[in-house]
């Protein structure tokens, strides 16, 4: 069967370590980034060649950036990895209807589009994954995260309806909600703020993004077919 897969967000803290993941498991990968070239090149320096089918750029927050990027996909992709995104902080009444449609396009309209420009390919061939990397706020809300936490919510209704759509046709899709995972999106938080919150973690920890990874890889793995439009938890019990 082929493995090829598409990582949108490979530049991210999380997006890296699934790609590193990936390749590891003999995945051929499509890796997509927005604005860090840099960080994309230093991270096809040390995957092996013959894992790269190629580098995607595309600003996915924006109508006419998910355009382009459509028009960019020429491989066959069997798997389709959600790993971009960004958070937004700050009071729900101060946020402008410009970063809620950015929000919403990238979090939520883009799988949505992309999902639906791949789905013809895999019911053609029986077989296919779709999976969101989502948010523990996603399910609980978080206070001043309200437009992120809205974002997420979407990201995991998405994931338990086409499930039960696709699933008939040899499609699994499924999510992963992390908690607190040691990445630059938490680089907003001052050092008290990160310590707050591992005392609340009962693991007493930040999450690594190779858990994430690890838990993408068990959902691709084909042991895991009987899991369909699940939420898989990374939260360190937080």
């Amino acid at each position: 069967m082929s493995k090829n897969c598409l990582v949108i967000g490979a530049s991210g803290g999380i997006g890296r370590a699934i790609c590193e993941r990936l390749t590891a498991e003999g995945y051929k990968l499509l890796v997509h980034y927005n604005q860090n070239k840099i960080v994309i090149d230093r991270l096809c320096d040390v995957l092996p060649d013959e894992s790269i089918l190629g580098i995607i750029q595309g600003d996915l927050s924006t109508n006419n950036g998910i355009t382009t990027f459509l028009e960019g996909l020429h491989f066959p992709i069997d798997s389709v990895i959600f790993a971009s995104g960004k958070s937004h902080y700050g009071l729900f009444q101060d946020v402008s209807e410009v970063e809620m449609d950015k929000m919403i396009n990238l979090h939520v309209k883009s799988p949505w589009v992309i999902s639906q420009h791949l789905l013809p390919y895999m019911i053609q061939n029986k077989f296919g994954h779709i999976i969101l990397i989502s948010s523990i706020w996603g399910e609980i809300g978080a206070s001043c995260e309200v437009i992120y936490s809205s974002v997420k919510g979407a990201q995991d209704s998405f994931v338990k309806a086409l499930a039960k759509e696709v699933a008939p046709s040899g499609i699994s899709v499924n999510g992963v909600s992390p908690g607190f995972i040691d990445t630059s999106m938490n680089d907003t938080f001052s050092e008290d703020d990160k310590r707050m919150i591992m005392d609340e973690i009962p693991v007493k920890r930040a999450g690594k993004p190779e858990e994430v990874a690890h838990a993408v890889a068990f959902l691709l793995d084909e042991k895991s077919s009987y899991i369909q439009g699940e939420m898989l938890k990374v939260t360190g019990a937080w």
